[in-house]
């Protein structure tokens, strides 16, 4: 194993525990703000090791991969850590970066619809185009907040939740179903393998209901940062 490879697994597998702690935590503690700390920089070292990987072995879809979970777990973290409506040159950063990766994933994901085989590096178009959407609707919600003058209330909220849960899923998905040659055959050929998903992918659909539709978070004061107990109950 290549010290960049180990590097890459300790990372996820740090990434991965403290994400599940975060959830388990109570909202608001100092525990559930070290968890969080703890999985974003898991994270951000995962995803760069992660694209280092993938160029040497010219695997595009997983090095644009990478930077769109890279992008996702940095503007996820860095909504938490200011008060309402600051924004700064890293928002603009950002939104670039993501235009950038959903321009690149789309470009690929034509010329893997142009192949006769309709794949390009061992993918077929469809997950280039999947992932190309992902971060170009990121891209466009980046604009909508900067021609707003900023992210609010139960909307900043959100904007935090969803995107922390999604790199978390990114990498559970990327461990279980992904990685299912390093588990019991029992569990390869079951669909046990999901649970963890599907029980992700509830958990995140219930908090992002709860933050954007009721008045709980509708009627935060604006300036209460993210890190505060009533409000990092959404993470």
């Amino acid at each position: 194993m290549s010290p960049f490879l180990l590097v890459h697994v300790s990372a996820a597998i740090i990434g991965l525990l403290a994400g599940a702690l975060a959830m388990i935590f109570r909202k608001g503690s100092g525990l559930h703000r070290l968890a969080g700390n703890i999985f974003f920089v898991s994270m951000a070292i995962m995803c760069t090791s992660a694209i280092y990987l993938a160029l040497g072995k010219s695997q595009a879809l997983n090095a644009l991969n990478g930077a769109l979970t890279l992008y996702l777990v940095g503007t996820g973290w860095s909504v938490s850590k200011r008060p309402n409506g600051r924004m700064g040159l890293f928002d603009h950063a950002a939104m670039v970066f993501a235009f950038g990766v959903g321009a690149g994933l789309m470009t690929y994901g034509v010329q893997a619809a142009n192949n006769p085989r309709g794949m390009l590096g061992g993918y077929p178009a469809a997950m280039y185009f999947v992932f190309g959407g992902i971060a170009l609707a990121c891209a466009a919600s980046d604009v909508r907040m900067l021609m707003r003058g900023g992210v609010f209330g139960a909307k900043r909220i959100a904007r935090h939740l969803w995107r922390m849960c999604f790199v978390l899923l990114i990498a559970t998905g990327s461990l279980f179903p992904g990685q299912a040659r390093l588990f019991p055959e029992a569990w390869r050929t079951s669909g046990l393998r999901f649970v963890p998903i599907m029980l992700l992918i509830a958990a995140t659909l219930y908090w992002v209901v709860r933050v954007s539709f009721t008045k709980t978070y509708r009627n935060k004061a604006a300036g209460v940062r993210l890190a505060a107990p009533e409000v990092a109950e959404a993470a």
